[in-house]
């Protein structure tokens, strides 16, 4: 008789191993440990521990903060979840525009939330993040109060979490360091004094943003510390804080306030801790009649402050960029490499750089060449 033909089975064995490890995965809703991926597959817990980090590797699967295994990248693209500060704030748009275009050219799926300037309206955005499962999320929320309460929603459903420009528990950080950018504006506004008024200010105002809590506060602290140091005649009780919510309106109604109480002829020296409050205390200054009195310096040179810049004639004489174009690629990629278990630093500061009127004139003559 003819021998039955056996028909041969070309199977790579570690190949079915790893397969049956990430349909596992798939069908749980939920992080799985080592110990049930091994009981579940029957597989040796050497080679599920191997198939594992290779899939971390690979970018396929996450490591969780407490050693759990969970499908990230299936036939579907990574999603992260970001969620804006307010669609109203220049720099917010800008982070957004930023981000936007980085997970486009990343292929990363982005779910876009707007936190309106509201907590409660974050924490929303965050149990929506959660219900739609994104694989990761970008908090731009700027209460500190708040911080604790999104962070944990987003602990417990273990989805990772980095914080723009406002620290959250649990969170990796990304944005300024937030004293030495004040440390700067503080510098500027010292030289301009002496070079200016001949070392002469009556008052020092820092216009700060109490709701994002002492990181962002830092802004003022490093802005009295540099003029301290060089301006040391200027009495300790003239140094004033004032409550501006890092927004044009209030920050002009403050400073239209504190103006009521002062005599002309008074000069200031401002620290705000955005451009918005930088423009409206140029508001107050402006409609006071007492802008010669005043030297302002703002953060994050959004275009209305570049404009009054460049026109040579405004109080406001510099802000700090934080370079808001490279957010978008250093976010998509410190989330990507969250996402593949690797090391990523806690704190992650931006690059900044400080613009003047002085400085525009130059880039542009350099531009002219």
């Amino acid at each position: 008789m003819p021998k039955t033909k056996i028909k041969r089975l070309y199977l790579i064995p570690i190949l079915s191993k790893a397969l049956d490890v990430i349909e596992l995965l798939e069908e749980n809703q939920s992080p799985v440990s080592l110990e049930d991926v091994f009981q579940k597959t029957r597989i040796s817990k050497t080679s599920v521990y191997r198939i594992l980090k290779t899939l971390v590797h690979r970018g396929y699967v996450a490591q969780t903060q407490s050693g759990l295994y969970r499908l990230v990248s299936r036939p579907r693209r990574l999603r992260f979840g970001f969620a804006a500060q307010s669609a109203e704030m220049p720099f917010s748009q800008a982070v957004v525009q930023s981000v936007t275009a980085a997970a486009a050219a990343s292929g990363v799926e982005l779910l876009l939330l707007d936190n309106r300037y509201d907590p409660g309206v974050a924490i929303q955005n965050a149990e929506e993040f959660v219900a739609k499962r994104v694989d990761l999320a970008l908090e731009f929320q700027v209460e500190e109060a708040a911080a604790p309460r999104v962070a944990h929603i987003f602990k417990r459903a273990d989805i990772p979490l980095v914080a723009i420009d406002v620290p959250h528990p649990n969170a990796t950080y990304f944005g300024v360091d937030n004293f030495e950018v004040g440390y700067e504006a503080g510098s500027v506004l010292a030289q301009f004094a002496l070079r200016q008024w001949k070392g002469n200010a009556d008052y020092v105002l820092g216009v700060g943003f109490a709701e994002a809590g002492s990181f962002v506060q830092s802004r003022i602290t490093g802005a009295f510390d540099a003029i301290r140091q060089r301006l040391e005649e200027i009495p300790v009780d003239r140094f004033v804080q004032i409550e501006g919510r890092g927004m044009r309106e209030p920050s002009r109604l403050a400073v239209a306030e504190f103006l009521q109480s002062h005599p002309r002829g008074e000069r200031f020296l401002v620290a705000a801790a955005t451009d918005s409050s930088a423009l409206g205390v140029l508001d107050a200054a402006r409609q006071s009649g007492r802008e010669e009195q005043f030297a302002i310096v703002g953060q994050d040179c959004i275009p209305e402050v570049m404009e009054e810049m460049r026109s040579g004639q405004s109080a406001l004489i510099g802000s700090i960029s934080h370079e808001v174009e490279s957010y978008g690629p250093r976010l998509i990629q410190i989330g990507i490499a969250l996402l593949r278990g690797h090391a990523v630093p806690p704190y992650n500061y931006v690059r900044h750089r400080v613009v003047t009127p002085e400085s525009l004139i130059t880039e542009s003559e350099d531009d002219l060449r």
